[in-house]
């Protein structure tokens, strides 16, 4: 085994005199070895903490050296501590205020460099830019301006907030760039700007920290630990490092951020695994990625991984972990822009304290690292079975691990600027000699909302898209004009074909992968967009696409009714919400107004609201015409429904989606958690009840987190401020229980509407609330990682799927495979059922399902009329985070048309003949 004295020489040419040579805060040194469980657990990089009379320690800022056992900082804190620094060293620090978070906290990005790279951090800012587009420079150029640059390398932490080490490390790394004077430390400012975002979550760090310092400061044993507070951010909690489509504001500035300043290099900092996993892209490797990266990806976790374990810290390791085919993850964002993503998986408490940590049982049999504790070739110096661990051995090997990175990049500044260039080139390239070439939004879509979504997504991560002036002719197609066009040969053309294109090239079944298998934008929002292979599409003459504006359209003042048309338009939901108090009628069949047909699902506006009626259709982007009479047209009452959201306390995040969807829509909902549930008496306040998607099970649902050790209060109060938000409790712990399910079944008898989603909808099946219907799970086999799969409509007439005829082909729609539960009715009940899954590979539109012909005729949609309410059961999560908009509109319409459900109800089958011997 390598021992600690020969680690601390091997690294002594690195440190070097001067190192040795400056005064030292022993008060750190002698702090940090006794907060330091093993020896083996410090590194020679981070043993020593150079004393300074000009720059401000954490411990003179904050009280405490980085790493003091039950001493997490609030946001505020934080930030506080980097204003410090740049104002000790303004020639050396630079802060950049990118926005503000969904709270409205600051959002800073943090710029460390030399004096010299400060000053020209502009010419940088210029110069990358001019790298991360080739076509303006040739080889010659590109040459000089590496020559003339300073790469950036860009760290972050804090985006999920129980990950609570890396904003604090970070603190203690940025005094050390500015005051340690090594050969390292002088390397890595002459030759690279380091940039930090101190915590990617703002919002979230807050509550968590008021949450640890009520509930979980005096927890020392994993094995019994409470889990963290019900809410980081506002909305979707850990499944904000998989927001593909940036709903989050933070990540939208991050991203605006990283096109204006274009880092190389990426590096986000997590906590989970034993002791410390650095990411080496392994398989499933997304082959629309730049074969350079990974060859970048390996040579730096492997450099890590070999000088951290001859340090002689012990669970260093790479592969086996994360891989490489979903782009959504956030820092992603550099990969997919022809940089570089890093990231770290460092052992953390999910909080300061010192805690009894029992690795063994955390074995994985999945290609996710098998048994943590073994040797492998990724694994040289495996973890401990069982460790004493501290924030301070979560410092050590974190900020080792980045000093050695930082190491790597500042011995190679111009490899890592060469790579971002050639592989900036190789996009252009690619997109120029390789099929396909473009993707076209044909002009004359119905919707322009869905429109609208795409392009903003798309345009906000800096992919031009142009308008074709003219008719497109090309070999084997025609659109007309106003088509948009994407054209490949761009520098993010390969982020554009990631995006658009149909996950079809998975590289092999056999492997799991981290995240969904499919995201194909036009069949997650029902748009039309097409892969073209011709390679004339680049001769294309378009102009650029300025940012989609909707612009609906009305007719002229003075009508006796008006008709929105329902052409599917997920804004006619927001429409019918910011008409509360008008009274409206919904159109229950396709119908004809002289020349004008009226689809189903259109709204009938008396003409008395006009006023508030046109600018709504105008912003909203719908149409709206004018109606002589509307006597004779077939409608219905479109009277909104009093709406409650279900949520559990232990697990909010996917109800977060759905409540951002929402919020997004202005549509209306009262949040309501077990303590309404239990409370009864839900029909006189609500019409209608979601139980959405969320938990690992329908007994998570209901009876949510066990009632085992102390309660666990979230409330506001004067000393834990940024609790009790979105909710309050006196104690998370228990859920809705039977008492709430009784609660539930008595609401839908009195003639209330409980529609559920995704895994929700096991819960009236497993827990009686409806009869006759059974689930299953799939073969052992069976493995579908979030492929959008067709689905068939049986009743095409319900109100469920107005404003979808243009998405159906043979009464078949694209949507996302949610969950894994399957459900089985009688055939006298097939009624029921109004929309199934057809299944097998066939059914398969993107991504991949092992064992597919296990869903093959189940059933995706069931509507169980039940006393004299109904329960609406969604096999499918008709709003998976911000994607699958195009399925959207499905739930809506259950919500606005909630009294109308029934109107497709088969008669129940006729009683069998009593035998004549039994009269």
């Amino acid at each position: 085994m390598i021992t600690k004295s020969f680690a601390a020489a091997a690294t002594a040419v690195l440190l070097c005199s001067a190192a040795s040579a400056q005064q030292m805060d022993g008060d750190f040194a002698s702090s940090v070895k006794n907060w330091t469980t093993k020896p083996e657990f410090m590194s020679p990089l981070v043993d020593h903490l150079p004393a300074s009379s000009t720059i401000p320690s954490p411990k003179q800022v904050l009280g405490q050296h980085i790493g003091a056992p039950n001493t997490l900082h609030y946001y505020e804190q934080i930030i506080s501590y980097y204003r410090a620094l740049a104002a000790a060293a303004p020639d050396r620090v630079k802060i950049i205020e990118i926005g503000k978070s969904e709270e409205g906290r600051e959002n800073v990005v943090v710029m460390i460099s030399s004096p010299a790279n400060i000053a020209k951090l502009d010419t940088y800012r210029q110069n990358l830019g001019r790298l991360a587009d080739p076509r303006q420079i040739n080889a010659a150029e590109a040459a000089d301006i590496i020559a003339a640059t300073k790469p950036i390398y860009h760290i972050s932490g804090g985006l999920h907030s129980a990950e609570t080490g890396p904003p604090e490390m970070l603190m203690e790394l940025a005094y050390r760039l500015l005051t340690e004077d090594s050969p390292l430390m002088k390397s890595i400012s002459e030759n690279l700007v380091v940039s930090l975002t101190p915590v990617l979550e703002a919002d979230g760090r807050d509550r968590y920290v008021d949450w640890y310092y009520r509930n979980l400061i005096d927890e020392r044993d994993d094995m019994n630990k409470p889990g963290g507070p019900p809410y980081w951010g506002k909305y979707i909690y850990h499944d904000n490092n998989r927001d593909i489509n940036f709903s989050d504001v933070s990540a939208r500035e991050l991203m605006k951020f990283y096109l204006d300043w274009h880092p190389p290099i990426m590096h986000e900092l997590h906590e989970s695994v034993p002791f410390m996993y650095t990411y080496s892209g392994q398989a499933p490797q997304n082959p629309d990625l730049d074969p350079i990266l990974f060859g970048e990806l390996p040579w730096f976790s492997n450099f890590e991984m070999a000088q951290m374990t001859k340090y002689g810290m012990p669970g260093v390791w790479t592969h086996g972990f994360v891989d490489a085919w979903t782009p959504g993850y956030l820092a992603f964002m550099s990969s997919n822009h022809n940089g570089m993503l890093r990231m770290y998986e460092t052992f953390g408490n999910a909080g300061a304290t010192t805690m009894l940590r029992h690795v063994a049982p955390e074995v994985q049999s999945s290609v996710r690292g098998g048994d943590y504790t073994k040797r492998d070739w990724y694994r040289p110096l495996p973890p401990y079975k069982e460790v004493m661990w501290s924030m301070r051995n979560n410092t050590n090997y974190m900020e080792t691990g980045v000093l050695t990175a930082l190491d790597l990049a500042s011995r190679f500044p111009n490899v890592i600027l060469e790579n971002f260039y050639k592989k900036s080139a190789n996009a252009v390239e690619a997109g120029t000699k390789d099929a396909p070439y473009a993707y076209i939004i044909p002009a004359g879509q119905a919707d322009e909302a869905r429109l609208k979504f795409v392009t903003d997504v798309l345009q906000m991560q800096g992919i031009e898209i142009g308008r074709a002036g003219q008719a497109i002719r090309l070999k084997d197609a025609s659109y007309p004009a106003g088509s948009l066009v994407v054209k490949l040969n761009q520098p993010y053309g390969r982020l554009a074909k990631m995006l658009l294109r149909l996950q079809d090239n998975y590289p092999d079944e056999k492997l799991m992968t981290y995240d969904d298998a499919a995201w194909t934008m036009g069949l997650m929002t029902h748009t039309k967009i097409v892969e073209i292979t011709d390679k004339a599409v680049l001769d294309v003459p378009v102009t650029p696409y300025a940012k989609a504006v909707l612009a609906g359209s009305i007719s002229a003042p003075g009508a006796a009714t008006y008709a929105v048309l329902d052409e599917g338009s997920v804004n006619m939901a927001t429409l019918r919400y910011r008409l509360k108090d008008v009274s409206v009628r919904i159109v229950d069949a396709p119908m004809k107004a002289g020349s004008q047909t009226i689809p189903a699902g259109s709204f009938l506006v008396p003409g008395s609201a006009y006023a508030t009626l046109k600018p709504q259709v105008e912003e909203l982007g719908l149409k709206a015409v004018s109606l002589g009479r509307s006597g004779s047209v077939t409608a219905h009452d479109g009277t909104l429904p009093r709406t409650a959201v279900f949520s559990t306390w232990g697990a909010t995040e996917k109800v977060g989606w759905l409540r951002y969807a929402f919020d997004q829509q202005d549509i209306d909902y009262d949040l309501i958690y077990k303590e309404r549930v239990r409370q009864g008496n839900l029909r006189a306040d609500f019409d209608v009840i979601i139980l959405p998607n969320q938990g690992k099970s329908a007994r998570d649902i209901v009876f949510d987190l066990p009632m085992k050790g102390k309660p666990l209060p979230y409330t506001k109060t004067e000393k834990y401020r940024f609790s009790g938000d979105f909710g309050s409790t006196e104690d998370i712990r228990g859920g809705m229980g039977l008492e709430g399910l009784m609660a539930l079944r008595k609401f839908v008898e009195e003639g209330g509407t409980l529609i559920t989603t995704g895994n929700a909808s096991a819960v009236p099946v497993q827990f009686g609330l409806v009869d006759d219907i059974t689930t299953s799970a799939p073969p052992k086999d069976f493995y579908a990682p979030g492929p959008i799969v067709s689905a068939k409509v049986l009743k095409p007439e319900s109100p469920i799927f107005y404003g979808y005829q243009g998405d159906m082909t043979d009464a078949k729609m694209p949507v996302r495979w949610a969950d894994n539960t399957l459900y089985a009715l009688p055939d006298r009940l097939k009624g029921q059922v109004l929309m199934q899954f057809p299944g097998g590979k066939a059914g398969v539109m993107s991504g991949f399902m092992r064992e597919a012909e296990a869903v093959k005729d189940r059933a995706a949609i069931i509507n169980v009329p039940q006393g004299n309410g109904r329960i609406l059961m969604f096999a499918t999560n008709p709003i998976w985070r911000w994607q699958n908009f195009g399925e959207f509109r499905m739930l809506y319409n259950a919500m606005l048309n909630w009294k109308q459900l029934g109107v497709t109800d088969a008669p129940p089958s006729a009683p069998p003949p009593v035998p004549e011997g039994q009269r």
